[in-house]
């Protein structure tokens, strides 16, 4: 990728402080590893992520959208390419009535304690997940039974043609982490969301709960990229790497977590090519042992594969 060509015409269109090159991706994920984006844009407004957008498709630059970084696995030698970070200046959220309306970049945390504060459940699952929700509707994130596509209304977008599209939900096919976005590439600018009046306090005694699940089975002391691997059909993933004989298993600093087996946590200076390696190892010896593939559920940037 021409570098400083991609970075010029940014600038140009863009605020300059808002562009930069060779920026470390592990400042910006949430399992603190990987090696430099070519190209670093962090857009100012909703119309500067869509301009930062055409310009990469017009230069037929490779571009990555990231949000939080809390589900990305990013290679040791970086991304050749455009990173789109959707920071603060994106996650401005209003309520009305039953409904939030909130733009990408808002956390999903965020989203859920608006919810609180106006006495709206239904989005109490979603308190804990470490995620954007732009992401969160990309791949219909979900925990503790709820999911994005369960109080989801609609979607606005900016489609693989540069048009901004209203989409609603029963367009999006969602499904266990999918939606038609991630095939499409398109990229969320907003999203509509419904919730049921609720008691404030059953809302936050539950957020409360399900704080403490989290903290006490989930392996929150070590960066890492939440769970691992997707539900195979039938079974899950922890128990079967923990029935393998895998808890802790490690290579490096990348280690199967012993709290929870379904984790790959960074347990001091992890590089990325340890985490593929247990991540590897982890699929062969369940498949071996039980004939069930292990798919991974967070997506990796700047890998062949």
């Amino acid at each position: 990728m021409e570098q400083l060509v991609i970075k010029k015409l940014l600038e140009e269109r863009l605020a300059p402080d808002s562009v930069c090159t060779d920026e470390l991706m592990s400042r910006h994920t949430t399992f603190r590893i990987g090696g430099p984006a070519s190209v670093f844009v962090t857009p100012k407004s909703e119309k500067d992520l869509v301009t930062a957008i055409e310009i990469c498709r017009s230069q037929g630059a490779p571009y990555f959208i990231l949000g939080n970084g809390s589900n990305l696995l990013v290679s040791d030698q970086g991304y050749d390419g455009v990173v789109v970070h959707i920071g603060s200046d994106l996650r401005d959220i209003s309520v009305e009535g039953t409904e939030i309306t909130a733009k990408t970049g808002a956390m999903l945390s965020q989203v859920a304690h608006a919810a609180l504060a106006h006495g709206l459940t239904g989005m109490e699952f979603a308190a804990g997940i470490p995620g954007s929700l732009g992401g969160a509707c990309m791949m219909n994130a979900g925990a503790y039974g709820g999911e994005m596509s369960q109080i989801l209304v609609g979607v606005r977008a900016l489609d693989d043609k540069g048009q901004i599209v209203e989409l609603a939900a029963d367009q999006l096919e969602l499904g266990y982490r999918h939606s038609i976005m991630m095939e499409k590439q398109y990229v969320v600018l907003g999203a509509r969301i419904h919730l049921e009046k609720g008691n404030p306090e059953k809302i936050q005694a539950q957020m409360d709960d399900l704080k403490e699940k989290r903290i006490a089975k989930q392996p929150l002391e070590y960066p890492s990229a939440g769970s691992t691997f997707k539900r195979p059909e039938g079974a899950f993933a922890g128990k079967l790497i923990m029935d393998a004989g895998l808890r802790g298993f490690r290579i490096g600093d990348a280690m199967v977590s012993e709290k929870h087996c379904g984790f790959v946590v960074n347990a001091g200076k992890a590089t990325a090519e340890d985490v593929c390696g247990v991540i590897s190892h982890v699929q062969q010896v369940v498949m071996e042992k039980y004939g069930k593939e292990l798919e991974p559920e967070i997506r990796f940037l700047g890998f062949d594969r």
